[in-house]
């Protein structure tokens, strides 16, 4: 049986977070949820669909939460792979199943989701040309010549993770973990995901704006 722990930072994500994992858990039986500082019952939710929670006291950030998950997942002595995947809904199990399937038969120590390897994900213009930016300054300053450096679906094998250590939050821990994994030097590829920008999903950080707050992040940080 599979090992591999789904990873799920959440903060107020109480409407959507059930149906979330009750469709992982079909294909993973462990999925943890790292409550930060959530004030709407997004525990409760996640408790009742099956999930194991986890809670910050206070809000963190996603990065921390991110870092808690992963310890979390590693206290596990025979897992096999973390699959970080986000609250929202906007990722699809297909793809975490595909991505975790290559970090177990030893294709590759980590998976990396991309937007633009093929034309599921639909991007307004000035979003896609945030991105295709971003991806080129994480390329300039890492060496990895990454398609999309900002996306949250990620498979990591277990001796990667032991060595990422988030400290950033808001968008700048995605570069943060970029930056890391360029200095671990894994084997790493990436793979095509579709990113499902719902209504809900736009209004929790999915906006333009969130976009040109990467391209902030990376600048100024």
């Amino acid at each position: 049986m599979s090992r591999t722990w789904i990873v799920i930072p959440m903060y107020n994500e109480a409407s959507v977070v059930g149906g979330v994992i009750e469709g992982l858990l079909k294909e993973f039986p462990h999925v943890v949820c790292v409550d930060d500082g959530s004030t709407d019952g997004s525990q409760s939710a996640a408790r009742g669909a099956g999930a194991v929670v986890v809670q910050h006291p206070v809000n963190l950030g996603q990065g921390a939460a991110l870092q808690t998950g992963i310890e979390f997942a590693l206290q596990d002595p025979e897992i096999d792979c973390i699959v970080t995947f986000d609250a929202d809904g906007q990722h699809r199990v297909e793809d975490a199943m595909a991505m975790a399937s290559r970090i177990r038969t030893g294709e590759a120590d980590i998976v990396l989701g991309s937007r633009f390897l093929d034309g599921r994900t639909k991007l307004s213009p000035a979003k896609r040309l945030v991105l295709r930016t971003a991806a080129i300054q994480s390329r300039l300053a890492t060496g990895m010549a990454l398609t999309d450096a900002h996306n949250g679906l990620r498979a990591i094998g277990p001796d990667v993770a032991r060595k990422i250590h988030l400290t950033q939050n808001r968008m700048a821990h995605a570069s943060e973990f970029i930056h890391q994994v360029a200095e671990i030097k894994p084997r790493w590829v990436e793979h095509p995901v579709e990113i499902l920008y719902t209504d809900y999903s736009k209004a929790k950080g999915q906006s333009l704006l969130n976009s040109v707050n990467i391209i902030a992040d990376l600048l100024f940080r």
